[in-house]
């Protein structure tokens, strides 16, 4: 039943999905502790800077995909999540306004950022522009991990990098398998979760085209493989031993591998919530690491 009178900031938030914003902040946030904790000179209002901007680019991503989840025909009554259309809280277009908005929003700021920081700062806003826009086309052509990969790992560590220091150092290049590998992990398992629905909406999904086994075991090793990549980088001393921190993580992570397993037993159903308790695991394994980065810097 559509909802009438106005609307709540709270609702109009919630419609962004804020329980997966760790995984744009969570990328810069770590590269500016490994940044500092390398050694080079921060410039934090442009790291603070980025964080937030990154942040409304992806509110921008995640209203632009609902809204084109509906119209294809993604999201419907049963569907679980993207709710914020088919429940008639929000009509279609309103949706789309929102998005456009975001959008705006973050390319003023990304403007004001790129005269502050350099005219590399504008190809990496370009490039995060471009794939926003485009993720629900690569997403119903099972590229979505990818595009989800290069948004939320490559362009913010590297971007960070630059604006952070004036320039982009190798070194960051240890932070983007662990920290895109789980939050391709939160898409994978919205994805695995939603093959059913979205098969029936003819689009075709990474998950779709790998099966429900090969989606098990792709998406233990993208919340396994983080935790190998930092002991191989402490082992190699490109972090320091405090890193190993992490393990804390691990619990969450092996709850949410337990669920997975059950989905092609018991479907969709198994996997309810661990898209958000896996955008939780990336928050906590991200702050655990950047602490113990920091940490290690102030000792």
């Amino acid at each position: 039943m559509e909802k009438t009178g106005k609307r709540s900031f709270k609702a109009w938030f919630i419609a962004t999905r804020p329980w997966s914003f760790p995984a744009s902040a969570m990328p810069v946030l770590v590269t500016l502790a490994y940044l500092n904790w390398v050694g080079y000179k921060i410039d934090w209002l442009s790291g603070v800077w980025a964080l937030l901007n990154i942040v409304v680019f992806h509110a921008a991503g995640n209203t632009w995909s609902d809204y084109f989840d509906y119209k294809k025909g993604v999201d419907r009554e049963d569907a679980i999540g993207g709710m914020s259309i088919v429940s008639g809280e929000f009509k279609a277009h309103e949706i789309k306004r929102l998005a456009w908005i975001l959008l705006t929003i973050a390319v003023v700021a990304g403007v004001g950022l790129m005269l502050y920081a350099g005219l590399p700062v504008l190809y990496f806003g370009l490039a995060g522009s471009a794939l926003t826009l485009l993720y629900p086309w690569m997403k119903y052509r099972a590229l979505g991990d990818l595009d989800i990969f290069l948004t939320y790992s490559v362009l913010p560590i590297l971007g960070t990098s630059f604006v952070a220091t004036g320039y982009i150092h190798d070194e960051v290049m240890w932070l983007m398998l662990p920290i895109g590998l789980i939050t391709v992990g939160i898409l994978h398992v919205n994805n695995s979760r939603d093959i059913e629905q979205d098969s029936r909406a003819g689009i075709r999904t990474f998950a779709m085209l790998i099966g429900k086994r090969a989606s098990v075991f792709f998406y233990i090793a993208e919340l396994v493989l983080p935790f190998v990549c930092i002991l191989v980088a402490a082992i190699c001393g490109a972090m320091p031993w405090w890193a190993l921190v992490v393990v804390v993580a691990m619990k969450p992570a092996i709850d949410n591998c337990r669920a997975m397993v059950k989905l092609p037993t018991e479907g969709m159903k198994a996997l309810v919530g661990v898209d958000e308790k896996t955008a939780q695991l990336q928050l906590m394994f991200s702050l655990l690491l950047s602490i113990s980065l920091f940490a290690t810097t102030a000792l």
